[in-house]
């Protein structure tokens, strides 16, 4: 990634402001959509993304919640939500990904406290025949804005369904076997940050009042 960005252990690395104002020069000029699509173009004449399925996911970035700047207040483009037991302040990526491939072909960013079902019709190109997602996603071939899309919603299921399922009978009981071979030849259901975020610096989101 720092070849990518012509970026050296040698010189000087731009700081967080520097950052901040191109991505604000992006975000004015609509650059960055076009930047990633003509990147998907290069990749879909390799024939490295198939477009038959995508696999939709979201991850909560990081803000600093402290007002003390120059400005004594909070990036107003951030916002606190609450994921299990624990609150989060920060931006929500939501990515759109080639099944097969793993490439991404969309990103939407939003406020951390905004519904993952909300953005899916964001994350599609158009082409797939399948979607897959967790179990956040339920409901989401319900939505207004699906109501025409002819695609296979591939859900999981909540896991309060799983538990119904464990107090079954045995014999109604998927075996240990095929719940395996689901796994190891169904498609990814989710997607990970961890590597994108570290390479990107984005794990963080920094606000220079």
């Amino acid at each position: 990634m720092r070849q990518f960005a012509r970026l050296t252990l040698s010189a000087p690395i731009p700081e967080d402001t520097t950052i901040m104002n191109f991505r604000h020069l992006l975000e004015k000029h609509q650059l960055a959509p076009a930047i990633l699509a003509v990147i998907n173009g290069y990749l879909q004449e390799k024939g490295l993304s198939l477009r038959q399925g995508t696999i939709v996911d979201a991850t909560i970035i990081h803000a600093p919640s402290s007002t003390k700047n120059e400005e004594g207040k909070r990036d107003p483009e951030m916002h606190q939500t609450k994921k299990g037991n624990q609150y989060y302040f920060g931006m929500k990526a939501h990515i759109g990904a080639d099944a097969e491939s793993g490439l991404v072909h969309h990103v939407h960013g939003t406020a951390a406290n905004v519904a993952d079902v909300t953005q899916v019709a964001e994350l599609l190109h158009g082409e797939e025949n399948a979607v897959y997602a967790d179990a956040g996603y339920t409901g989401v071939e319900k939505r207004e804005e699906h109501e025409n899309r002819e695609v296979i919603w591939q859900i999981a299921a909540r896991r309060s369904i799983y538990s119904r399922l464990n107090n079954a009978a045995s014999s109604t009981r998927p075996s240990a076997r095929s719940s395996t071979a689901k796994l190891r030849h169904g498609p990814r259901s989710s997607i990970r940050f961890e590597l994108s975020s570290a390479s990107l610096a984005t794990s963080k989101c920094a606000f220079v009042g």
